[in-house]
């Protein structure tokens, strides 16, 4: 029998926050996944935007 367990791993949408501010049209998203137990709060990395061709920080949105 397979066990029954919470889904304590997540799926999250990070979005650029320098391109948000920068007003060119489109945006940088990547999707990825999280465990709500250990990291409660917004989560925030480094990904590259290929719009603005670098490294920016990305945000958790909801």
């Amino acid at each position: 029998m397979a066990k029954k367990t919470k889904d304590v791993r997540i799926q999250v949408i990070l979005e650029c926050t320098e391109h948000k501010n920068s007003g060119m049209p489109g945006t940088s998203r990547y999707i990825t996944t999280k465990n709500k137990k250990n990291t409660p709060d917004r989560l925030e990395l480094k990904k590259y935007n290929p719009i603005l061709k670098k490294m920016t920080v990305h945000r958790e949105i909801k």
